[in-house]
């Protein structure tokens, strides 16, 4: 009976909570926004909010989607517009409006060393005195570890790392605004390992005996992270991949790569042929091959479109779908919701040679690049983390676009995707003559491909990878460039042979064998290491297995793929026929003889920086 009265009373506390909310000077916000990257929450003045704009006062404000006054320029900027990213803005706004207060929040650790979060990062320190980030890791999705090795675990039940913030604004007097420099300190702190050490961890501390570190974030990214700077200004002499190759984009994404992509040409193609087929309804389509319409993309309507193309036949094509795995894909908007123009235009169908390059990763080490010269699809060199597709030449015209054969010297129309400043600085630097096309003889002249073969060398050298590994991490990598003629000469021709060897265009000598006859079926894959009395093996199945295999061959990754379990796994229950145990053993010796190069850049180079 007295509930009703209880509700009441919640009813009217609510109310006047939300008009104090409103009108009153806040100075403390707390809380567990939700992380979502596709927000519910649409409204015109949070939305306006991030971009600069207080809908209230129709006065600007600061912007999360700018830095320093310049554009973010991110193709996309989605994660901005994520729930807990608008619940820091919004707390934000209302401390600035009271004048001081405090921010405390657990929330998504993206945030932190994202290059699309810079300007809201600069933002932060432009409106607080200090900032406290206690980063308590736990990404499953980065598959983070503990520094020493061991288990680290979310606090909560989440993929997605978390950190907690803590950030302060005090009093200042009317009018008075300290450079940002002067004002804002930041202080960093992290906890790695298991879920119940961390509980009693926080339980047991507070911020006064946090072991903070204060770190001094910079320009261009305002990282919320330590950085050893004493490289950054010799890394930073290096070109951006993305200033050197100006046409890049996103690889491929098919959002159905069972029904798009396969190993078997034949079993493409008689998925294709029943979705040409009109006796067949949709629904049964979309059962049998487990289809799911999406925003942008309906089965009706690619099924239409199929049967209407009158070049159907002509869009299967083999893609590089993961290091040292091509397969046949249909590559059209009718099987693939984003094939990309720019991959459609030079890649497919085209000769062509292409950089696949992540542009951030959590990963300890940076193994983020693979050339191709088939197009690629997102996540050809990460898990998670798509890899951008940087092609070195860029034609035209497009086989795919010929109205007819006179418009066929359309085809061999092409120049290199290398930005005029880089060519005429290289040019300079070498003392060499830029030809237009391919290579040069690197006596007298050099060409595109003798860059690409160059930066491919220098992305490949441990000591590279190993020296600028937090700037790696972050962003596209940097090309330093030598004026050593003779230096260029020996690198580009080692990043010749590693662009063969990872087309698969030559062959190194082969190292593993294939002893046991069988099913040749791939059921449990594993790895025995070498001991004396035996080499080492990798097992397809309980009987069968190819020997002779080094410990570092098999632990051999690029990006976030161990190279030779992936491509069995990917094969689990399938029987390898000839061509498949010939090209496995050859993917060996591809990355036993990549070991041995790597060894020699870093041999060529010497000392650091290269000059």
């Amino acid at each position: 009976t007295h509930l009703p009265l209880f509700g009441d009373w919640l009813v009217k506390e609510a109310r006047q909570a939300t008009r104090i909310k409103q009108s009153a000077p806040i100075m403390v916000v707390l809380g567990n926004p939700p992380y979502s990257g596709h927000s519910a929450n649409q409204g015109e003045w949070i939305a306006g909010l991030l971009r600069g704009l207080d809908g209230l006062n129709g006065q600007r404000t600061s912007n999360y989607f700018q830095v320093d006054g310049a554009l973010l320029n991110e193709r996309n900027p989605k994660w901005l517009n994520d729930d807990y990213v608008k619940f820091i803005r919004f707390a934000q706004w209302r401390i600035e409006r009271t004048g001081h207060g405090i921010l405390a929040v657990i929330t998504n650790h993206g945030y932190l060393d994202n290059p699309t979060f810079r300007g809201m990062r600069r933002s932060l320190m432009e409106t607080f005195d200090d900032l406290y980030l206690l980063d308590l890791h736990g990404n499953s999705k980065k598959k983070e570890k503990a520094p020493d090795g061991g288990k680290d675990e979310n606090v909560f039940d989440i993929q997605q790392g978390v950190a907690i913030g803590l950030f302060i604004r005090a009093p200042r007097p009317v009018g008075e605004e300290p450079e940002i420099k002067a004002r804002c300190r930041v202080y960093h702190a992290e906890l790695w390992g298991e879920r119940e050490g961390k509980y009693q961890w926080l339980s047991e501390n507070d911020i006064g005996d946090t072991a903070w570190q204060e770190i001094q974030p910079q320009a261009p990214y305002y990282l919320f992270l330590p950085q050893n700077t004493d490289l950054l200004s010799e890394y930073e002499q290096g070109w951006k991949i993305t200033e050197i190759m100006l046409v890049n984009v996103l690889g491929f994404q098919s959002h159905r790569d069972s029904f798009a992509v396969d190993i078997e040409q034949d079993c493409l193609q008689q998925r294709i042929k029943k979705m040409r087929d009109k006796d067949i309804a949709d629904q049964e389509v979309a059962e049998i091959y487990k289809i799911k319409d999406s925003r942008d993309w309906q089965l009706p309507k690619a099924r239409e479109r199929l049967r209407t193309d009158p070049d159907w036949q002509e869009k299967f094509l083999q893609c590089a779908y993961r290091p040292f795995d091509m397969r046949w894909c249909y590559f059209s908007e009718v099987a693939i919701e984003r094939p990309r123009r720019e991959l459609k235009q030079h890649v497919a169908n085209q000769e062509n040679l292409c950089l696949n390059v992540v542009r951030q990763t959590k990963a300890t080490h940076w193994r983020h690049v693979m050339v191709t010269d088939k197009p690629a699809p997102a996540i050809f060199v990460e898990i998670k983390d798509g890899s951008s597709v940087f092609p070195l030449y860029l034609y035209s015209g497009s086989k795919n676009d010929l109205i007819d054969e006179a418009e066929a010297h359309l085809i061999q129309s092409r120049r290199a995707n290398l930005a005029p400043e880089w060519i005429q600085l290289c040019a300079a630097c070498l003392n060499l003559v830029y030809v237009e096309d391919k290579a040069g003889d690197l006596e007298n002249a050099f060409g595109p491909e003798d860059i690409l073969h160059y930066a491919y060398a220098i992305f490949h050298s441990p000591t590279y990878r190993n020296r600028y590994a937090a700037f790696l991490k972050i962003d596209f990598p940097r090309l330093p460039l030598t004026a050593n003629q003779s230096l260029f000469r020996q690198l580009s021709s080692l990043g010749a042979e590693l662009t063969a060897l990872h087309l698969m265009k030559c062959d190194a000598p082969v190292i593993a064998n294939y002893p046991v006859a069988g099913s040749n079926r791939v059921d449990t894959v594993r790895y025995t290491e070498p001991t004396d009395a035996m080499p080492g093996r990798v097992w397809i199945n309980a009987a069968q297995y190819f020997q002779d295999i080094p410990c570092e061959v098999w632990n051999f990754h690029i990006g976030g793929y161990q190279v030779l379990a992936k491509w069995l796994k990917d094969r689990k229950g399938r029987a390898l026929n000839f061509d498949e145990l010939i090209h496995y053993q050859r993917i060996v010796a591809a990355l036993q003889r990549t070991l041995e190069i790597q060894q020699e850049i870093d041999a060529a180079i010497g000392e650091w920086p290269i000059r």
